[in-house]
């Protein structure tokens, strides 16, 4: 397989008090549109350029068209795939031979298990030993070796460090990178070409990968379109960094949305969020159920609680919407017997 073009960043002034951010997001270089088309180019003809499907059931309740992002059906089952795979495509053929480390909650494992057998890169993925068996079982399936590690993304990471520094190999960082944000942020390319008309983009926010590519790629084509961050009210990462300035460690996180369990978003995505995101809600657990029941009856997709969180937003009214809007739906890797326990309330 060929590698990309390179991604390009640039640095530009954030519209915030110096004395307010830290100094590492305020210089943080930002993705650029040609490293978001550059991401794009690599991507194509390999990741699923997943479609817009029309929510009628959201359009009549709200009374604007909206429509569904779905990223269940992207190879690995969520977004994750997109900046795994760029970011697989720009290592050398010497640093893919020794092979790679994924810290991840579940969805980033798969998405880089995936890429490295595309590959043909040996892949170990460290999970917390919270993780649901769908996403293990998905890691494993794939051909990653799965390594356990305490609950939190800074535990993932500190063993990840271990083991490149007992046995080599390249950390694929989840989301505080640009390369994996021009990755993820392909998903807002697609959104802006298959609907230019948009107004409101609603996209999870865990680490802040996704959130960030996408409001990106939504402004520097659309910047008059409203791009809204949705994060779980129990894991409230970017609320916390946007009233700091800067990002901050939350003392924990729980909830059902694993995926989006973050205890700090991360540095570059959050330059990226001061720059581009318009606004961020938060969602309480029991919301999200009823979100992907609401996905499962009326729109046949199965998705797992942090991708149903955009729906939940606005089912629960925590979005007006005022035009055209989308809905991205982040993932899907939820098993029969999860999803039986969630729908029924258990």
């Amino acid at each position: 397989m060929k590698r990309g073009p390179p991604l390009r960043m640039h640095s530009p002034s954030l519209a915030t008090p110096s004395s307010s951010p830290s100094a590492a997001a305020t210089a943080a270089p930002l993705v650029t549109l040609d490293a978001l088309r550059a991401a794009a180019g690599v991507l194509r003809g390999v990741a699923v350029h997943t479609p817009l499907l029309p929510a009628d059931t959201l359009s009549a309740e709200l009374g604007v068209p909206v429509r569904l992002k779905p990223e269940m059906l992207q190879r690995g089952g969520a977004f994750k795939f997109r900046g795994a795979f760029v970011y697989l495509s720009g290592m050398t053929p010497e640093a893919r031979r020794r092979g790679v480390v994924a810290p991840s909650s579940g969805n980033h494992a798969q998405a880089v298990a995936l890429a490295a057998r595309l590959f043909g890169v040996p892949c170990t993925v460290v999970m917390p030993t919270t993780v649901t068996p769908a996403k293990r079982s998905g890691a494993e399936r794939l051909g990653a070796r799965v390594v356990l590690a305490g609950a939190t993304t800074q535990d993932r990471m500190e063993r990840a460090e271990e083991i490149v520094r007992d046995e080599g190999g390249t950390i694929v960082p989840p989301y505080d990178d640009p390369t994996i944000i021009a990755g993820q942020g392909t998903t807002g390319l697609e959104i802006v070409e298959d609907w230019p008309e948009v107004t409101t983009v609603l996209v999870p926010v865990g680490g802040g990968g996704l959130s960030a590519g996408v409001a990106a790629a939504v402004k520097l084509l659309l910047p008059s379109a409203r791009v809204v961050g949705v994060e779980p009210a129990s894991a409230p990462k970017l609320t916390r960094a946007l009233e700091a300035g800067a990002p901050v460690r939350l003392d924990r996180t729980t909830g059902l949305a694993d995926g989006l369990l973050a205890v700090q978003v991360g540095t570059l995505p959050f330059a990226h969020h001061r720059a581009y995101l318009d606004e961020v809600v938060t969602v309480e657990d029991e919301a999200l159920p009823r979100a992907m029941r609401f996905l499962l009856d009326r729109m046949k997709l199965v998705v797992e609680p942090s991708g149903a969180i955009t729906v939940a937003a606005l089912a629960e009214r925590l979005v007006r919407p005022q035009g055209p809007t989308v809905c991205v739906l982040s993932g899907g890797n939820i098993e029969w017997e999860g999803l039986q326990a969630l729908l029924a309330g258990r």
